[in-house]
């Protein structure tokens, strides 16, 4: 994604039906957004643009419950979440995030892209904007390859396996967000910090929580009872927002809302090949 200097929002995707640069323009003061798409993935792109953007989202039934959330949602009234409708557009860099710092997971990706992916078409490219490899593409990458681009052979096995069945993998979003759960955890290393991640982003799935998280669980704990929880805590403390549990941790990070961090930030590896330049 890039954001112009104009303030327009730029995004590369590979659709069904091919590679296209996204262009979105905000107008609030006319309750618009003014969109146009380049490239073989276009028409797909415009037609899924009210669904990315959470029109097919909705917060009846959601009860805030707490005061904080009521609060957030208050001054928030027209939050939605958006779905993107592409399975592996969401799989590949949330299993790139998996157990490593924002830094690595975000430099890992950025080189991916680079290095495997190509160009978005049309004036996209002149902004630098990049799609995603194809799955083929990730499947042919060497070890050594993944190594330099500071991925792990855990993450990177990950990252092989959902390439080789990448075309039943996106057969699953007309299947909706809890079959997609069942059957993306049955691939190895898929658990449910990661099928959590992908439901989120490709259904807007508004129960997914990202157990497992190194942070979620202790910012909700904190925000809403003063005291941190570990998953176990906050799992019985959202069944009463079942189906919509995800809702709890989204509006407290739209709220701002995370304990205080005072401690030593968790360090990123050395001891891999990549040279990246850590902020």
């Amino acid at each position: 994604m890039r954001i112009d200097d104009a303030g327009r929002t730029w995004r590369g995707s590979r659709t069904p039906e091919g590679p296209v640069s996204l262009c979105l323009e905000d107008r609030p003061h006319d309750g618009e957004v003014r969109a146009r798409a380049w490239g073989p993935g276009a028409a797909w792109a415009l037609d899924q643009l009210p669904e990315l953007l959470g029109a097919a989202d909705s917060w009846d039934g959601f009860d805030p419950r707490h005061p904080v959330l009521a609060d957030v949602l208050r001054r928030h009234p027209h939050a939605r979440i958006g779905r993107s409708g592409l399975l592996m557009e969401s799989l590949v860099p949330a299993i790139l995030e998996q157990k490593v710092t924002g830094q690595e997971a975000f430099a890992g990706f950025r080189m991916l892209v680079r290095r495997f992916g190509e160009r978005a078409p049309g004036p996209g490219a002149d902004l630098g904007l990049h799609v995603q490899p194809t799955a083929d593409a990730v499947r042919r990458i060497p070890s050594w390859e993944w190594l330099r681009m500071h991925v792990d052979p855990a993450r990177s096995r990950a990252l092989v396996t959902v390439a080789r069945v990448a075309d039943a993998l996106e057969r699953l979003v007309p299947l909706g967000p809890v079959e997609a759960d069942r059957r993306l955890r049955t691939l190895p290393g898929i658990g449910v910090w990661t099928s959590a991640e992908v439901r989120q982003r490709t259904f807007g799935d508004p129960d997914a929580v990202s157990f497992g998280d190194y942070h979620v669980a202790k910012d909700v704990g904190w925000a809403l009872t003063g005291t941190p929880f570990d998953d176990v805590e906050l799992e019985a403390y959202l069944e009463p927002w079942r189906p919509q549990r995800g809702r709890v941790p989204a509006l407290v990070a739209m709220g701002g809302l995370h304990r205080p961090r005072r401690g030593a930030k968790m360090a990123p590896r050395t001891h891999l090949p990549a040279r990246v330049t850590w902020p």
